[in-house]
């Protein structure tokens, strides 16, 4: 992706099913939990490089024992430096203890992170501090085991100001009013009411106090408590947390919004956010791990009892469609051959833009992660070409002439590496004043790859703000003199904020957007932005349930065609001689792609939580009124 867009945390969970001696003689290693939580953090590293961390908890401890530990860190690679820290920690007690070395009883007894439950969060900062205490998992402490509450999450809440008051007239005093903490919060009070109703009822069979700590462990419903502490969340959400005495659980939003795996063995039950993270690092097939439902958690009980159960009414599934086109790894099979269509589906509106002029065309991609798409919209062109020959040859027959049947054999479409990426120069890309000139440098260019009369198709991902392709890359190609440059979007238009995790909250950031208002404001209809904002402060004063998204006025007036035209004006600065145009894929064709992942809302403005359109009407107030608060 061309424009730099933070997003997406990742999430892993591991409950380990047999004691640590059998993994000790199996894998010989007194860490598996812990090695495996590594590989399944660094190979989801894609989804977060501000912070990442990790807890622990250790079952059937005695009381004076530790049993829970934890590792954060917000600084340059931060998934090393946690389990360096760790692995450190390990090396050192077993060095320093010699009747450590081979008793694994006393190494889980007094060495952090030998231990049966993991979980781990790698971070992406969409709002707020990029600081290690910003960096999950949270941590809600008690002198209760049962009552201590880890929280992991890739989440973002629509409503976390009315969440915070919730908590406020329970009489809580919140330590910060992040969604975090919101979330933990709410799960704690419901986890606090659990735990006295158990007890009370224990009370009455004059069960001592000491005794009841175990019998309210077993007796504890953890899809009772994450089904009340849900039921006024509004937002997308996969969300792990732990309980001090080895309960674990995660829970996903109703609409499915965010993504989250598991897979159960006779050794681990593990969740993650990405599936080819749980293939690779446990060598399952694709058919083992399974999706969890929308609107279902997954509850791994201390006594290895999983639970399966729907606490939030599912609504139409909405599976955020930006995974498959870029957040996610492409070594998912379903992502691979969709990001493959994605491309190929462009084809025709390419064919377009280049005149049907495939002879004097170069195609290419910004690398990296556009390049599947890349071979998707190749493969077509090819089949395409081949047709052509194909059609040729069988008119003519046997009249054909050798050379020239070797011509027609011969067409295929033109491929060059023309744009090239020095990735050890994105680490030092940290702000936005300094991204515009260094993103330059970032990418070289093949110098001779380009004839003057070529047409350059370049694919990227998407285009969410336009800058990195006006300010840069546009420039970096204009250097290769081609007649025409046309840049390829395998997504459509992104017009509409986001407000479940992505970072894209601002309508000024959104270069389909500032397209829009120009048009209005060049077919003197300046009218409609103060009407759309004056109807937008009444919209959001009705119940959030009756809200509507009011900013799509400002899009109905114009076809696709005419923002993208004025995208294209946009990005051609008066230094550039080539000419410039833009091709963003269709929303239809998006879901031919990508059918399982139609949350399309970014690009349509179709929200799949009521708070997503109220969201949208406060984007609209804040730009209106040239305000850059959150709009959530």
């Amino acid at each position: 992706m061309s424009d730099h867009i933070n997003h997406e945390c990742g999430l892993a969970l591991i409950r380990l099913l047999k004691p640590l001696e059998f993994y000790e003689k199996k894998y010989g290693t007194n860490s598996y939990g812990l090695n495996k939580l590594y590989l399944m953090l660094e190979k989801q590293h894609n989804r977060g490089q501000d912070g990442a961390g990790f807890a622990s908890v250790k079952l059937d401890t005695e009381p004076g024992q530790r049993f829970l530990h934890r590792e954060r860190s917000a600084n340059q690679n931060p998934i090393q430096e946690i389990f360096d820290t760790s692995n450190k920690r390990i090396a050192e007690e077993i060095n320093n203890n010699p009747s450590f070395k081979d008793n694994l009883e006393l190494q889980k007894k007094e060495i952090p992170h030998i231990s049966e439950v993991f979980l781990g969060h790698v971070r992406y900062g969409t709002f707020g501090k990029n600081s290690k205490d910003a960096v999950h998992p949270f941590l809600r402490q008690n002198n209760w085991m049962h009552r201590n509450l880890i929280v992991a999450g890739n989440f973002n809440m629509t409503n976390n100001k009315e969440l915070f008051e919730n908590l406020v007239l329970l009489g809580q005093h919140p330590k910060e009013m992040s969604d975090t903490v919101t979330v933990m919060e709410k799960i704690g009070h419901f986890l606090d009411n659990e735990v006295a109703k158990i007890y009370r009822d224990l009370k009455k069979e004059n069960v001592s106090k000491m005794d009841a700590s175990p019998l309210i462990e077993e007796s504890l419903d953890i899809p009772r408590i994450l089904r009340k502490a849900s039921q006024d969340w509004d937002g997308g959400f996969t969300i792990g947390g732990m309980l001090g005495h080895g309960d674990a659980f995660v829970i996903r939003d109703p609409a499915g919004i965010r993504p989250a795996f598991y897979y159960v063995s006779e050794e681990v039950v593990v969740v993650a956010s990405e599936r080819p993270v749980i293939q690779t690092v446990f060598n399952t097939s694709f058919d083992e791990i399974k999706e969890v439902n929308p609107g279902d958690c997954i509850v791994i009980k201390k006594n290895g009892k999983i639970q399966i159960k729907n606490v939030i009414k599912p609504v139409e599934k909405k599976a955020c469609s930006f995974e498959r086109i870029y957040f996610s790894r492409g070594s998912d099979k379903e992502i691979y051959s969709e990001r493959k269509k994605l491309g190929s589906l462009l084809f025709p509106q390419i064919l377009k833009a280049i005149n049907n002029d495939l002879q004097n065309t170069v195609f290419s991609y910004i690398p990296n992660t556009a390049e599947v798409s890349f071979y998707g919209m190749v493969h077509e062109a090819q089949d395409f070409m081949n047709k052509h020959a194909e059609k040729k040859i069988l008119s003519e027959g046997d009249k054909i002439s050798k050379e020239k049947l070797r011509e027609l054999l011969a067409l295929r479409p033109r491929i060059e590496k023309v744009a090239i990426k020095d990735a050890k120069l994105r680490t030092f890309i940290t702000d936005d004043s300094n991204r515009d000139e260094l993103v330059r440098h970032v990418y070289d260019i093949t110098y001779g790859s380009i004839k003057k009369s070529d047409n350059l198709v370049i694919i990227d991902d998407s285009i969410v703000r336009g800058t990195t392709l006006q300010k840069s890359i546009i420039k970096m190609l204009d250097r290769l003199c081609p007649k025409k440059i046309i840049i390829v979007s395998s997504a459509p238009q992104i017009r509409y904020p986001d407000c479940y995790g992505i970072d894209m909250a601002k309508m000024t950031d959104l270069i389909a957007f500032r397209a829009a208002i120009e048009l209005v404001k060049e077919n003197d209809k300046e009218d409609l932005i103060h009407k759309v904002y004056e109807q937008c402060l009444l919209e959001n004063k009705k119940p959030v349930n009756k809200i509507k998204n009011l900013v799509k006025k400002i899009y109905s007036s114009y076809s696709d065609d005419q923002i993208s035209n004025k995208i294209s004006s946009m990005l051609k600065d008066d230094d550039i001689n080539a000419e410039v145009d833009v091709v963003f894929q269709s929303i239809d064709n998006l879901h031919k792609a990508c059918p399982n992942n139609l949350g399309d809302w970014y690009f349509s403005g179709v929200y799949p939580s009521p708070g997503g359109n109220k969201v949208v009407n406060k984007a609209f107030i804040n730009y209106y009124e040239g305000s850059s608060s959150r709009a959530y």
